[in-house]
């Protein structure tokens, strides 16, 4: 049974920066590739960024240049870099199995707003 918890969340200013963390257990982490995912108020699930173990990144065109992910396969984590974060990035943010996904974890709260 994978387990994936997210945290790092919080209320931040328009422009500030957070670092979210994901960490895996139940799995063999360093295999898969790996992505962070966000739901806003009254939308959908939104892809923001994936990891393949080979170290291919992806972003969304929205958070291209100011988000970064990262892993660290020993630790079995996965990491959410965000700066420059604006009132539209408020959601709640979740890991998980990039595109075959694994059950979701509760996720971590962003707010953005001054």
């Amino acid at each position: 049974q994978v387990q994936l918890v997210e945290s790092g969340g919080g209320l931040v200013q328009p422009g500030g920066s957070l670092r979210l963390s994901c960490a895996a257990s139940g799995t063999i982490f360093s295999i898969n590739t790996m992505g962070w995912y966000r739901r806003a108020p009254g939308k959908g699930r939104e892809f923001v960024a994936s990891l393949s173990p080979g170290g291919i990144t992806n972003y969304a065109d929205s958070v291209r240049g100011r988000f970064t992910i990262s892993r660290d396969n020993a630790k079995s984590r996965l990491y959410l870099q965000m700066n420059d974060l604006k009132p539209e990035d408020t959601a709640v943010y979740y890991c998980n199995r990039h595109i075959s996904f694994w059950a979701w974890g509760q996720g971590t709260q962003v707010t953005v707003s001054s």
